[in-house]
Order: C-alpha cells, then sequence, then structure tokens
C-alpha cells in the first residue's frame, strides 16, 4: 500500500479510508433492497388485475428476483470464463524481451 501512495505523490485517494467502503457498500445494499421492493411491487399488482411495471415476453420473466439472479449467473460465467481464456492467453513476465 505505501508504495502505491509513493507512486501518487503521497496524496490519499477516497477509497482509502475503510469508512468510505462501508458507505458504498451500505449504499448498494439499500439500492438492492429498494429495486427488491419495486419488484414484490409489480409482483402485487399483477396479482390485483392491476397495470403491470414490466411487460414480459416469457413467463419466467415475470419471476420476483428473475432479472438479478440472471444477471449474478451471467456475470459468474464472464468472470469464470475470462479465468479460462487467462490460461491460453497469457504470456511469461519476460515475453516482449526475449
Amino acid at each position: 500500500m505505501a508504495a502505491n501512495r509513493q507512486d501518487t505523490g503521497g496524496r490519499r485517494h477516497y477509497f482509502d479510508d475503510p469508512k468510505r467502503w462501508k458507505r458504498l457498500v451500505g449504499i448498494l445494499f439499500v439500492v438492492c433492497a429498494v429495486v427488491v421492493a419495486l419488484d414484490l411491487v409489480s409482483l402485487l399488482q399483477k396479482g390485483m388485475g392491476w397495470h403491470e411495471l414490466r411487460h414480459q415476453e416469457r413467463d419466467w420473466e415475470g419471476w420476483p428476483g428473475f432479472y438479478a439472479v440472471y444477471g449474478f449467473l451471467a456475470y459468474t460465467a464472464i468472470v469464470y470464463t475470462a479465468k479460462a481464456l487467462r490460461k491460453g492467453v497469457m504470456r511469461d513476465e519476460d515475453y516482449y524481451d526475449r
């Protein structure tokens, strides 16, 4: 960590303070809770026969939390695919020096 501060002229960055990381994670949790609440409101509206917030093409798109799970699985697949591709693409540290 000290080497990073020397590279930046000794300045501290915004997220060097752990309190700010905790605040950011807290904000993300609140945003997720609001999105889940809106998803449940949409489910209640559908059950009551009101106008729906979403217009899904397939039935499973109307499940509560479908897009959150779908996004998480897609992101996870991208990360693990990148890890697998790294083994084939990565070169030695002195590759360009040879």
